[in-house]
């Protein structure tokens, strides 16, 4: 009969320099976890207990309420629209370019240039987007300017100003980040799987209906998730260009913080930052399991 070798089990000293050395290799993600914790699950906590709370302290769920309101329903009606057709726009135009840029070299200047740009313009927005806009084609912006100099005519600008020009205004920003988020699953499409469907016959047609087309999907749809949440919580831009109204969640929210004329309006802000949230994640829990899913080919 053979005799199994069992490892001894590690002395207390020894596992106490295992957990030091854990220890130490966690060390250095301690900031990220405070920032974490301080910055997103602190504020989700205040938010959710906010909204179940009178204004007395006690529990409620007559903050509710405030969902069925006209105004609210008009808000997310306003909000989901906007970044549903922001997130559309900036998701086809992008993903054209992200697949002109995928077909250049690695390598080129060309793509690296754009890429850089990309990697700014996704970054550029708040009030200083809503000014550039505004100085260029507003009531008096230089090129409304210029073609009343020139043409004697005056421009109707006021759909900047409206959900058009959010629109608009929004996509400057979801173009260059759709470059981003789908190059890589397009730098992930295998020129082996293009050669493999024209052996067996298949045209360019077939190749992106069935080969390219299903792979990419997951990828794709993930991305417009993505621009969709980052429409939907986008506050800076709309509160610069539409700042006599609230008619998104977010403006709502800014709306109830600074009310001088009714009461008691901070859980009315946490219920509509409530709705806000659930939104988000259901839209990102989505974007995650796609990502997973197109993680299976483009990985």
């Amino acid at each position: 009969m053979t005799a199994e070798l069992v490892a001894p089990a590690p002395t207390g000293s020894g596992g106490g320099r295992l957990s030091r050395r854990n220890l130490a290799a966690l060390l250095p993600t301690l900031p990220f976890f405070v920032f974490v914790a301080v910055f997103l699950l602190l504020p989700t906590i205040i938010v959710v207990v906010g909204a179940f709370q009178d204004r007395y302290g006690g529990f409620t769920v007559h903050n509710l309420t405030i969902l069925t309101t006209g105004s609210v329903r008009s808000a997310a009606w306003w909000s989901l629209s906007l970044s549903a057709l922001s997130a559309i726009s900036g998701g086809v135009i992008g993903g054209l370019l992200a697949y002109a840029l995928a077909t250049a070299k690695i390598s080129g200047g060309l793509r690296r240039v754009v890429v850089a740009a990309c990697s700014v313009l996704a970054q550029f927005g708040g009030v200083m987007l809503a000014f550039a806009f505004i100085a260029t084609i507003g009531r008096t912006g230089m090129v409304t300017a210029l073609i009343r100099s020139w043409f004697g005519t005056t421009i109707d600008t006021t759909w900047l100003y409206d959900f058009k020009g959010l629109v608009l205004v929004y996509s400057y920003f979801q173009i260059p980040l759709m470059v981003i988020v789908f190059l890589p699953a397009l730098d992930g499409i295998r020129e082996q799987w293009r050669e493999a469907t024209e052996t067996l016959g298949g045209t360019t047609w077939v190749y992106w209906r069935r080969v390219a087309g299903p792979i990419l999907a997951p990828a794709f749809i993930s991305s417009l998730l993505l621009l969709f949440a980052n429409a939907f919580s986008a506050y800076a831009t709309a509160a610069a260009l539409i700042s006599q109204s609230n008619p998104l969640l977010a403006t709502q929210i800014r709306g109830a913080l600074t009310n001088e004329v009714t009461a008691d309006t901070t859980n009315t802000a946490h219920v509509l930052a409530l709705l806000m949230v659930i939104i988000v994640s259901l839209v990102m829990t989505g974007y995650a399991v796609l990502q997973r899913r197109a993680s299976r080919w483009l990985g």
